[in-house]
């Protein structure tokens, strides 16, 4: 059974070969990877590295955690999967394939209309239109 670590506080630009030198230096077998932004490709501080056994695990994070790597102190713990943090609560947000989707809060605004009523006023200008409409009644021309 493999074993997920979370590696954090990665400089934004840094030698791989140097990290994976590091985690050979502990053990054999480890395997990591940088998360990346999608924009810019830079590593946004932060990995995984998958371990083959619990005490290879250990050692990593005995060994690592709080070591200096490119100017910052590593932090290396043990990785809980995204099902175990919400306690099963994400597999409970996803439909089942094929079933309806959950029906959300009703609110109480049109964000869009299809139809526009070429009579009614721009929402966003209802209350001023009406103030001038007001003002307009009440002058009266001498002729």
């Amino acid at each position: 059974m493999s074993i997920r670590l979370y590696v954090g506080n990665l400089p934004q630009s840094f030698e791989a070969q140097e990290l994976e030198a590091l985690f050979e230096a502990v053990g054999t077998g480890v395997r990591f990877k940088a998360v990346l932004d999608r924009d810019t490709g830079a590593c946004r501080g932060f990995g995984f590295a998958n371990v083959g056994d619990q005490a290879l695990a250990d050692a990593v994070i005995e060994q690592l955690n709080g070591r200096e790597f490119g100017g910052n102190a590593l932090r290396i713990e043990v990785s809980e999967r995204r099902d175990s943090l919400h306690g099963g609560a994400s597999a409970e947000r996803r439909p089942a394939p094929g079933a309806a989707p959950a029906s959300r809060k009703a609110a109480n605004k049109i964000v869009h209309a299809d139809s526009v009523d070429s009579e009614a006023p721009d929402p966003r200008w209802a209350g001023e239109l009406a103030k001038l409409k007001s003002l307009l009644a009440g002058q009266t021309v001498g002729v």
